[in-house]
């Protein structure tokens, strides 16, 4: 399945990001939550070609000082797709 995905905007609070750091927050979840839903689906979420108008994290994301934006993406997207439904 070919899964393609983006993020128009993605608020995150609370948490200090360097400059650039945002950047490559929003591309590691778009990237690690396109391969979650393309790997395992989404459950019983209506989602067929269209937009998903916002998604909330189900469960709090730990996050330790000086772990990488990649890292905190990753975290983010699976958080992410717990609660939309996996």
């Amino acid at each position: 399945m070919k899964v393609h995905l983006r993020i128009d905007r993605l608020i995150i609070d609370g948490l200090p990001l360097g400059p650039g750091d945002a950047a490559r927050v929003q591309a590691a979840v778009e990237a690690e939550l396109a391969r979650l839903v393309a790997e395992g689906g989404l459950g019983p979420t209506p989602i067929s070609g269209g937009a998903l108008p916002h998604a909330d994290a189900s469960a709090p994301v730990r996050v330790e000082p000086g772990l990488a934006p990649d890292a905190v993406g990753s975290r983010l997207a699976a958080a992410i797709h717990e609660g939309i439904g996996s």
